[in-house]
């Protein structure tokens, strides 16, 4: 039988998740703050506050949509968008938009302000960032490399990748992957530059999502004394990759074959060696406008292997060496920071899930300010996105796996709970949305609906 497809005047709603979007949102006073910030007197569609447009924003990213063109979209039902997020006037033109988004991305308060209303988000739904199995919180930070080539945007450079684009570098908390703080970076500038600022950012943000220690691993990019020096003071825990720069690796080799007390062989041709071993490390303090030197014996983790034997079965001329080490200020055996630091990998999925299920790469500005307030608007809805895909998973009610789900991919989040379809109606004074039955996610879709509303 064959389908035919016509027109009609229903109010099929599509993205009818938007509604979860703005009662988040409406869990902080970042909307009000943004209106209260000073805007030029002489700007287009002065009726429409700055919040909405932002709201606005907000809503498209939660879609994976970033280009300022997709604002004309909302406009095929207004009145949705305005119930669904709470606007006040309205919905802005893309031109609008984007002028007022110039000029606002010129407030450095903003920054403060989206971070602000993460922890009040969290705090108001009653999460915690997840600890691992040790009792210590997570946080991932590292660069991620943006590929904006063939673009004249300002301050897009040659990155380490190999591409032109924009090298930001972003901070994770939690087993869940929630995000912590983001900085926009031209892709020429090395990944430890301002770091330490950054780092002292989402220390204190950290804090305040969480009373249990925090776990910081980092790359070897970040291997310098001024991040250990920040760390030490703070009272937190870390475990960074140690770059060796202009160390001999046959000197190090020697020296591990010596003093490592128990050697592995997985395989015939293949020795691991794992171990602990000692280095002082020096950082300067600042306290009362002076600075002060301290010298701290720090713990080196190394792992090396020693190949005489390919995976193939090839027998090799040279010995291949693969050397690896961590600073750490941690008391766990050996192989538990290894396999510590190995879970620092995750952070990857969590780039992917910013870059290509939200469709954060190529940013939509000419101008590195208004692109920097697009990322940080992107903090804002990912975690909204993972916050609904939190509450998803613990209701029990999504359709069945073949095995266990511990976290939703933002992508799942997006396609199943955001863009689930609904029926608009008006009856006796209220405004009823209605979903299908051959929507297999409309049951975990209301449950995830009340566990928000009824926080």
């Amino acid at each position: 039988m064959k389908i035919h497809f016509r027109l009609s005047d229903e109010r099929l709603i599509t993205p009818t998740g938007i509604s979860l979007v703005g009662q988040l949102l409406a869990t902080s006073n970042f909307i009000r703050i943004i209106n209260r910030l000073p805007m030029e007197k002489k700007r287009s569609q002065p009726q429409i506050p700055t919040g909405d447009i932002l709201l606005c924003y907000i809503a498209l990213l939660c879609q994976a949509k970033t280009c300022f063109d997709a604002y004309r979209e909302l406009e095929a039902d207004r009145e949705f968008y305005k119930l669904s997020l709470g606007l006040k006037k309205g919905i802005a033109s893309p031109e609008t938009a984007r002028q007022r988004m110039d000029y606002l991305a010129e407030n450095a308060s903003v920054h403060t302000a989206v971070l602000d209303a993460c922890v009040t988000m969290f705090e108001e739904m009653g999460i915690q960032p997840s600890p691992e199995e040790h009792g210590f919180v997570p946080i991932d930070a590292d660069v991620s490399c943006m590929d904006n080539s063939n673009t004249c945007k300002e301050n897009v450079s040659r990155t380490y990748a190999g591409y032109d684009g924009y090298a930001p570098i972003l901070a994770y908390i939690g087993t869940e992957g929630f995000l912590l703080d983001a900085e926009l970076r031209e892709g020429k500038q090395h990944s430890q530059k301002h770091t330490p600022e950054f780092l002292c950012g989402f220390l204190h943000y950290g804090h305040k999502m969480t009373d249990k220690p925090l776990l910081v691993r980092l790359d070897s990019g970040n291997d310098s004394a001024d991040n250990y020096g920040i760390l030490l003071e703070d009272g937190s825990w870390f475990i960074v990759k140690r770059n060796p720069r202009t160390e001999s690796k046959e000197e190090w080799a020697k020296y591990i074959k010596e003093w490592c007390k128990n050697p592995q062989t997985p395989r015939e041709g293949k020795t691991v060696y794992i171990g602990t071993t000692w280095k002082d490390v020096t950082y300067t303090v600042e306290k009362n406008g002076q600075k002060e030197q301290k010298t701290i014996r720090m713990r080196i983790v190394y792992e090396m292997i020693e190949r005489t034997i390919d995976k193939y079965g090839q027998i090799l001329l040279m010995p291949e060496i693969e050397l690896n080490m961590w600073w750490t200020n941690l008391g766990w055996s050996d192989a538990d920071i290894i396999a510590s630091y190995h879970a620092h990998g995750e952070c990857e999925q969590y780039h992917s899930e910013i870059k290509t299920d939200m469709d954060v790469e190529r940013l939509p500005s000419g101008k590195f300010k208004t692109n920097a307030l697009v990322l940080d608007l992107t903090i804002l809805a990912f975690n909204i996105l993972r916050i609904i895909g939190y509450y998803s998973v613990r209701t029990g009610s999504a359709p069945k796996t073949k095995r266990p789900v511990k976290r939703r991919r933002i992508r799942t989040v997006i396609d199943n709970l955001i863009r689930i379809a609904g029926h608009l109606t008006k009856h006796a004074g209220r405004v009823i949305m209605s979903l299908g039955r051959s929507n297999a996610w409309r049951l975990n879709f209301l449950d995830v609906l009340n566990a928000i509303a009824g926080t």
